[in-house]
């Protein structure tokens, strides 16, 4: 039995290498790859799942900042003017909503303002965020990141071929997946596949989105009657701005920023990978019917709410 536990370990890990570095190939886009850790995650046991949710993370962050090599600040200043308001109003109504639907659907209220948080805002570190504010239970946590991980991966496949039906410019695409889909590497893996200036527009607005995390904890805390300290800005959202200004006004770092913008590509693919991979049927089917409701309510409620906006004004 020890020797069959050891081969299968083995397959394990083999299988999971190989397609880990599938990633880095031209055949695998951020979709394919959260497929192929979905797949990966049903049938294998993950042999580094002790790793998987700190590497995620990191890479993640890496994925960003290199993205900011790419991007122009005059471009980002212009984007983040128009999308503040989105930006704000979206929240807000998100927040608002959610509240609501709740109440009606019956769901704990912790649950339910953790799925509404990571729903307005950005995912799961959103979620994460505000759960050490609530002093969350685990399984309230994981309901909320296992709802808003199953919504991103439908969003990751039906926003790119569904703009394209709409026929939205890189400029409303960009605006419409960042405000409408939840977590960032989602958002920024249906925007490369839009095209690279919807990219640069829904990398740029999510980010801005994700400065909301601070106010949230501390208007969450005060309403849950809890204390707010331990929350902080990610420090990634400060180097991506400082990867932007050098990638903008350092003449010398000009030739390297295609290569830094294929390496941060190439990560975000990864990491969607790793996102597939660390989620396996058992974590999947965990989510109850009342917090998906709620969770679907609200996803469609922004999703239409800001397509309708970006249709309207640009």
């Amino acid at each position: 039995m020890e020797a069959e536990d050891k081969a299968t370990g083995m397959i394990s890990k083999a299988v999971f290498i190989i397609a880990a570095l599938s990633c880095f190939t031209d055949y695998v886009s951020p979709p394919i790859a959260l497929v192929i850790g979905l797949v990966f995650a049903q049938i294998f046991t993950h042999p580094f799942q002790k790793y998987n949710h700190r590497a995620t993370q990191l890479l993640l962050q890496f994925s960003v900042v290199g993205l900011g090599f790419g991007m122009n600040v005059a471009v980002a200043l212009q984007t983040g003017k128009e999308g503040i308001m989105f930006t704000t109003v979206s929240i807000l109504g998100t927040l608002g909503l959610g509240y609501l639907l709740g109440k009606i659907l019956k769901v704990e209220s912790k649950t339910s303002h953790l799925i509404s948080s990571g729903t307005a805002i950005c995912g799961g570190s959103a979620i994460a965020a505000i759960s050490k504010v609530l002093h969350s239970e685990e399984k309230e946590t994981s309901v909320a990141l296992v709802t808003v991980f199953i919504l991103n991966s439908a969003a990751l496949f039906i926003f790119p071929p569904l703009g394209h039906y709409l026929n939205l410019s890189q400029h409303q695409f960009g605006i419409w997946a960042a405000i409408a889909i939840h977590d960032t590497s989602s958002v920024v893996g249906a925007a490369s596949k839009y095209g690279d200036q919807a990219l640069q527009i829904a990398t740029t607005v999510k980010l801005l989105r994700a400065l909301w995390i601070a106010p949230l904890a501390i208007a969450t805390a005060i309403a849950f009657k809890q204390k707010s300290g331990g929350v902080k800005i990610p420090y990634f959202i400060v180097l991506f701005v400082v990867a932007m200004i050098v990638g903008t006004y350092v003449p010398l770092i000009q030739p390297i920023i295609p290569y830094a913008t294929i390496a941060a590509k190439k990560g975000l693919t990864l990491t969607l990978f790793l996102i597939g991979s660390g989620s396996s049927y058992k974590v999947l089917k965990s989510v109850g019917f009342r917090p998906m409701l709620q969770g679907v309510i609200l996803w469609i409620f922004i999703s239409v709410a800001a397509l309708w906006a970006v249709e309207v004004i640009f």
